[in-house]
């Protein structure tokens, strides 16, 4: 029998949106892993890149990061203008001067090398002076601050955080989901490289347990934005690569969170439909008389369906069976199709 859902509103929901959307099949040597297992088949997916030249980051942030005004999308200071190339690099004595490029996962740490160097996914365009204040230190939340960009947007000081008592460098909340998924990433695209790392944010080639509590903290409140998600394609078109955190909100509790033991199911992540071992697909999508009909093959599926714009109109798990969606007319994207509604 088939189940008729009315649609009477779009429903809002912090998921990915279609401009986050990996190649179906991209993450299917991690489905079904979890803990430092899921960890290394993210490596072995996510590893092999492009590898730009540290001039050609100019270049790159100008698809990479800039806002709808087409200036510099700066994440350290809630006051700069910045031109590209007007306003790059150069000397500087006060916030607002001139961007740089900076390495959010200090290259001190790594030693400089390559091909974390050069990596976009923690490179971005930020103010020099604050980023001079910045220095090294980690990331963490501040008790009382010795230093404070424009407005308090940023700032730096000994750490409140539990587990660690240093200097930290505290971004502004609005940002501080895109740092940790950003370190996540890091550790987990070179795992096999960060033993030979040094910083107090890292322990035993992983990341520490105050590091992890922060991040995870982090990640939680502050979701995947359509920043993040359309910074992700550009990046992808760059070096080949993505960043599963971005393209799978909560896949870092399957990692270090409340989740590492449990298997994930990118599918439930990602609403992107993961190619089966036996090659058998998971539900059929039919159109008839402006509605979508979707037949699921087993118990446990998740079905998302997008508007053309990448707005979320469904996200729900369906049991085997036949289910319609009355929909608006229009074009919408289920499992990475296109489905014209008329």
């Amino acid at each position: 029998m088939k189940k008729t859902l009315l649609i009477l509103t779009w429903l809002s929901y912090a998921v990915p949106s279609l401009f986050a959307q990996a190649p179906t099949g991209y993450y299917d040597n991690a489905n079904g892993k979890c803990g430092q297992t899921l960890r290394s088949a993210l490596e072995g997916i996510i590893s092999s890149h492009e590898q730009e030249s540290y001039s050609a980051l100019w270049t790159d942030f100008r698809s990479t990061d800039a806002r709808s005004d087409g200036k510099v999308w700066d994440m350290y200071s809630g006051t700069s203008n910045f031109t590209f190339g007007t306003d790059q690099a150069g000397n500087y004595s006060k916030e607002g001067d001139v961007y740089n490029r900076e390495h959010s996962f200090p290259k001190s740490w790594f030693n400089g090398a390559t091909p974390m160097y050069t990596d976009l996914y923690h490179l971005y365009p930020t103010d020099g002076y604050v980023n001079g204040r910045r220095s090294n230190y980690p990331f963490g939340e501040v008790g009382t601050a010795t230093y404070t960009s424009n407005e308090g947007f940023s700032k730096l000081g000994a750490a409140s955080n539990s587990g660690y008592s240093g200097i930290v460098f505290e971004p502004n909340d609005m940002y501080k989901g895109d740092f940790a998924r950003t370190y996540f990433y890091m550790v987990t695209c070179y795992a096999s490289k960060v033993s030979s790392w040094s910083c107090d944010m890292l322990s035993s080639g992983d990341l520490s347990q105050w590091a992890i509590d922060l991040l995870l903290k982090w990640s939680k409140q502050d979701p995947v934005s359509d920043k993040e998600r359309n910074r992700i394609e550009a990046v992808y078109k760059i070096q080949g690569n993505r960043n599963p955190f971005i393209d799978c909100p909560g896949l870092e509790q399957y990692i270090w969170g409340s989740s590492k033991t449990s298997p994930v199911d990118i599918s439930a992540l990602t609403g992107i439909i993961s190619t089966p071992a036996d090659a058998n697909v998971k539900y059929r999508v039919s159109v008839s008389s402006g509605q979508i009909a979707i037949e699921a093959y087993s118990d446990n599926t998740p079905i998302v369906i997008y508007d053309i714009a990448g707005r979320t109109v469904i996200r729900m798990v369906i049991n085997k069976g036949e289910y319609v969606y009355p929909l608006q007319k229009g074009m919408y994207i289920v499992g990475g199709k296109k489905i014209l509604i008329n």
